[in-house]
């Protein structure tokens, strides 16, 4: 039987006794999460119940009469509230013991400077260029970073852990590296190049479509 004074919200002590080392690096993670919509509710929900430290939700946008109905953390009745507001109160209902903040000014407008107090960056909802400066920033300053996004049926996720170290077995001389590469490489690659013709039939034809939504994006954006 457990005692009455423990708590166990998001699987949290079996983890800590099963994988203390990285359950530890959990417990102390700071994340920055931006874009407060259907995935970045999903995005939310699994960070607040793994256990983060803290959890900041950035988005500048209002509650749109669609968004009720696509993201399970806003009431119904939150129209023309800010997005992250609306999102807070059953956010932070999913554990109690998980740092919940919102902020509601617009990415485009942070500084280098506010990036640094994170562990890990998520950005969703936002345009190629946002994307491609946050990359570069958290990069510089060795910061976890990771971007998605969802379109219809279509979706993408990108990480750039810098350099990260990893095992395949419980034994140490087992230990590898792999070097990630910016979002900004990933976009930007010579297909005309020999080493890039020879991946070609292996990447898949979303990472075009990707590039086409972007594009798309950017141009709505501009009108």
């Amino acid at each position: 039987m457990k005692n009455s004074d423990s708590r166990d919200l998001g699987g949290t002590a079996e983890c800590m006794a099963a994988q203390p080392v990285w359950c530890q690096r959990l417990r102390a993670s700071q994340v920055l999460l931006v874009g407060m919509k259907g995935l970045g509710a999903e995005i939310a929900k699994n960070l607040i119940l793994a256990g983060v430290k803290g959890l900041t939700m950035l988005d500048h946008e209002q509650v749109s009469p669609e968004d009720p109905g696509a993201q399970f953390l806003i009431r119904t009745g939150s129209v023309g509230r800010n997005r992250a507001e609306a999102s807070l109160e059953r956010a932070q209902n999913l554990n109690p013991m998980v740092d919940v903040k919102v902020d509601t000014e617009n990415i485009e407008k942070k500084p280098e400077s506010f990036f640094t107090q994170f562990d890990a960056v998520c950005l969703t909802c936002c345009s190629r260029d946002v994307i491609v400066k946050v990359d570069q920033i958290c990069h510089k300053n060795s910061i976890k970073f990771f971007t998605g996004d969802v379109f219809g049926y279509h979706g993408y996720t990108f990480a750039n852990l810098g350099e990260h170290e990893f095992v395949e077995s419980d034994r140490p001389i087992d230990q590898k590296k792999v070097v990630f590469c910016s979002v900004k490489e990933a976009l930007e690659v010579d297909w005309s190049s020999d080493k890039a013709k020879a991946a070609l039939k292996r990447t898949t034809p979303d990472y075009f479509l990707l590039q086409d939504m972007l594009h798309l994006e950017l141009l709505v954006s501009q009108q």
